[in-house]
């Protein structure tokens, strides 16, 4: 692997922010391995444009920012139109149902994100942990177990349980996905 890219864009509030470092820190556990993680915001907490960004390569990482994502995550419309077509041609799109797309070009899995955190997870909040099932089902460059240490190292133990639960629940949701091309 020279170099993979994950951009997980949306809004702020939805955990695009702390799925991309769960993502970094889980590639820290994997030999051999080096990622860089960036991340950027609006003004507002929530509700402002929200957008995390990994590199992870087996070569030293020259440039630490997503050039030509393999991966976009998009949970927001606004997010989906501004980075669908930054996406590399054999690259691939995660975005929720009730983004509406256009000009697919490469490979878009379009899932019941908000829907299935709220009724399998019971919290619309979960929905970040449950893009990681899903990016963990449909990649190999990182272990589930880092991913699931990251996890459980990031989010409060309180959480711990209903995290695994939304993480179980995207890696199934992504095994049946709707794929367009």
């Amino acid at each position: 692997m020279d170099r993979f890219e994950i951009r997980l864009s949306g809004a702020g509030g939805q955990g695009m922010i702390l799925a991309g470092i769960i993502i970094a820190e889980a590639c820290l556990y994997e030999e051999g391995l080096n990622v860089t993680q960036t991340q950027s915001y609006g003004p507002e907490s929530r509700g402002g444009a929200s957008r995390a960004e990994v590199v992870l390569s087996r070569e030293v990482i020259d440039f630490p920012k997503v050039i030509k994502p393999d991966i976009l995550v998009a949970l927001t419309q606004k997010a989906y139109n501004k980075y669908y077509n930054d996406v590399k041609d054999e690259g691939i799109i995660i975005v929720d149902n009730s983004i509406e797309l256009s000009n697919i070009k490469v490979k878009t899995y379009q899932m019941p994100i908000f829907e299935k955190a709220i009724e399998e997870v019971e919290m619309k909040l979960s929905a970040n942990i449950l893009v990681l099932g899903i990016i963990d089902s449909l990649i190999n460059q990182v272990k589930s177990s880092s991913l699931k240490k990251a996890i459980k190292k990031r989010v409060p133990e309180r959480t711990i349980a209903v995290n695994m639960k939304a993480f179980a629940v995207g890696k199934k949701l992504a095994e049946g996905g709707k794929i367009d091309e």
